[in-house]
């Protein structure tokens, strides 16, 4: 059985931990997160881009936001939540793909996928979401050579927008 985690710092948002001689952070608050692979009727992917300090670059991924951040809630209205304040896109259901952890040599954060299909604009972003994410509309078919380009230009590219990819490619429903 492992040792219990020894708390080295705290701040905000995250906790840094150790355990074991490895060092990690986690959330404090929500320990999930929400990751929605939407998809328009004319088979466009909506991505989003915000700018990263960590990286102190643009960052392209897949709509994205915590679970229980804003209190308790499960995991599928918070992926309702996240694409609508992220994106102004709402789509009629969600399917769950897939859960695992983000990073796991980082963090203790666990990510669930889930596919939205006919998503469609129902209003702007989110008033706190306006100015610091962009929403891009990119045809499925043309998803690798749009985010090669973005990255040329400067982004750095969530490659966690493939894996949604193809466990969406991978869902039973039609």
């Amino acid at each position: 059985m492992s040792e219990e985690p020894r708390l080295l710092c705290e701040g905000k948002h995250l906790r840094f931990l150790s355990r074991e001689g490895w060092e990690y952070v986690e959330h404090r608050t929500a320990p999930e997160a929400a990751m929605i692979v939407a998809i328009t009727p004319e088979e466009r992917l909506v991505l989003v881009e915000e700018f990263r300090p960590p990286l102190s670059a643009p960052v392209i991924s897949l709509p994205t936001g915590l679970i229980g951040d804003e209190g308790p809630e499960d995991a599928v209205e918070a992926a309702r939540r996240e694409l609508r304040e992220e994106t102004g896109y709402e789509s009629p259901r969600l399917e769950r793909l897939a859960r695992g952890p983000g990073s796991a040599g980082q963090s203790s954060e666990m990510v669930t996928f889930f596919l939205a299909r006919d998503v469609t604009l129902a209003g702007e972003q989110a008033e706190h979401d306006r100015e610091r994410i962009r929403v891009h509309l990119v045809a499925l078919g043309q998803v690798r050579d749009w985010t090669a380009r973005a990255e040329k230009s400067g982004s750095a590219i969530d490659p966690k927008i493939f894996a949604g990819l193809y466990l969406a490619e991978r869902s039973k429903e039609p």
